[in-house]
């Protein structure tokens, strides 16, 4: 199968945090694992120092992405910053990265093709190693990031592509459905102060309105840490949403994805299997 062109995938918006060893390790693995000519966004909410400023302007001058790198003057705040990003593209697809994500081989591809699989799909969110729902290998608990990432990725695309519900979008890496998030409208900058939150109760109303929030099985992006809310936003969370942390409870106690977490890492198994690696090297 001739793999899609750069320009047909969704545009990558990466807003900058302030861990600068997170951010150079984020843009190595864009460059490893992502297409050559990938539209990026590097959205700066006047956040990078020095260092990362460095590390941006090193990257930009050796990327093979079509990478776009814009800083605000003055903090705006992370959700109106995001929302603005959002705006700004339209009804064109998107994946939100977390500023500390380590993304897979194949990752874009394969949330391109999850949006492509069913049209009621409105979010697609990858496995992670710290993906709370979306966690492998074991659900809801922060593991180390995967050694050996093209064993890892090779696993994920071995993966039938099912595409189970999740309770809500993760905000380790989110693929959006422009379509869909036009419907429903930006984020809610006035309620909450983590674009995390904001993800989630974007998911949500979209949710409301038939879409669904599924698991991309067949994409893994790593991260370092567990993202988290801001205080106050899961107060606003539960206020507007009531059921959402009872039904995240049950998502968690029930552990729907069991199988197909076991699943991968019989794959994973199998992949490095001295039969398997005689299969692929000769």
């Amino acid at each position: 199968m001739t793999p899609p062109p750069a320009s047909s995938l969704p545009i990558v918006l990466l807003p900058i945090g302030t861990d600068d060893d997170a951010l150079d390790a984020c843009l190595g693995a864009l460059d490893a694992g992502t297409p050559a000519g990938t539209r990026l966004w590097l959205a700066d909410d006047a956040q990078a120092g020095p260092r990362a400023l460095a590390i941006i302007e090193r990257w930009l001058t050796r990327t093979s992405l079509q990478a776009d790198y814009t800083r605000r003057p003055r903090m705006l705040g992370e959700v109106a910053h995001m929302d603005q990003m959002l705006a700004a593209c339209g009804d064109v697809d998107v994946v939100v990265l977390s500023p500390d994500a380590q993304p897979l081989p194949g990752w874009l591809q394969q949330l391109a093709a999850c949006l492509a699989r069913d049209a009621a799909i409105a979010t697609a969110t990858p496995w992670c190693n710290a993906g709370e729902t979306a966690a492998w290998p074991r659900l809801g608990e922060v593991s180390p990031p995967p050694d050996d990432v093209e064993r890892t990725a090779q696993a994920c695309v071995a993966m039938p592509p099912l595409h189970p519900e999740l309770p809500a979008a993760v905000a380790h890496a989110v693929a959006l459905r422009g379509s869909a998030r036009k419907r429903v409208g930006g984020l809610d900058s006035a309620s909450y102060a983590s674009w995390y939150a904001a993800l989630v109760d974007l998911s949500l109303r979209l949710s409301g309105l038939g879409w669904r929030n599924v698991l991309c099985e067949t994409a893994f992006v790593a991260r370092g840490g567990e993202g988290g809310p801001a205080d106050g936003d899961m107060d606003a969370l539960n206020a507007r949403w009531p059921t959402f942390t009872p039904r995240l409870a049950t998502f968690l106690m029930d552990d729907p994805l069991r199988g197909p977490r076991e699943r991968l890492a019989a794959l994973y198994a199998d992949i490095g299997s001295p039969e398997r690696q005689r299969d692929l090297f000769g």
